[in-house]
């Protein structure tokens, strides 16, 4: 009942999303006691922009369900001090005895939060370049491409990987190289999933698009 959940944005969760708050209405879950933590945010959008992910999550989880609003954390995407505000975040997570269960979705390239595939990846909350994939990727919930971020703030891989329990939820034909990947027994942060295969307790969800049979 009081537990410290990580969670997504995207495409992917929003079907979780609608049964959760389902399952919250016929009396099956109730968070009161739950605090939670955002893994991402885009640099310089405000809570109320339309895309911003404070707003896609109200919207899809903390309006429908009794979260308090001070058990509700996501990344500053205006913050005046973005290196304090990381630091400040993965604080706030230590301050609550860690995350109990992270929900993790992944990127056609393979980025888990905004971890994107480079050749040295940040452990800590910090601030990122998105990729043009990622960028391309996202375009679709925005009016034009030249509207969607190029920069967002993210818990880091050391971050997620320090939860108790990591559940993936893994959709759509997008995704089949970098499923393929995530089981090839091979870590590579050109595809940063496949670092979850040195955690200890991962649950991949996965649908047939995505496993490509």
């Amino acid at each position: 009942p009081n537990a410290v959940l990580g969670l997504p944005t995207g495409g992917t969760p929003v079907g979780m999303y609608e049964n959760i708050r389902k399952m919250y209405q016929e009396g099956k879950m109730d968070f009161e006691n739950v605090t939670t933590f955002n893994l991402d945010e885009y640099l310089g959008l405000t809570h109320d922009h339309p895309q911003s992910y404070y707003y896609f999550m109200n919207q899809n989880l903390y309006s429908g369900v009794n979260l308090k609003p001070e058990n509700i954390n996501i990344p500053s995407g205006t913050a005046s001090d973005f290196e304090a505000e990381c630091k400040s975040y993965d604080a706030k997570i230590d301050a609550k005895g860690g995350i109990d269960l992270m929900i993790l979705g992944i990127g056609p390239n393979g980025h888990i939060g905004f971890n994107e595939p480079a050749e040295i990846l940040s452990g800590p909350t910090h601030t990122v370049d998105l990729t043009r994939e990622t960028i391309e990727a996202n375009a679709r919930f925005f009016d034009s491409i030249d509207d969607v971020p190029t920069k967002a703030i993210t818990m880091g891989v050391g971050s997620i990987l320090k939860a108790k329990k990591i559940l993936m939820l893994v959709s759509g034909a997008s995704k089949q190289k970098v499923a393929k990947e995530l089981f090839s027994g091979d870590v590579t942060t050109n595809n940063p999933s496949t670092l979850l295969q040195l955690h200890r307790d991962v649950v991949v969800l996965m649908d047939e698009a995505a496993d490509g049979q």
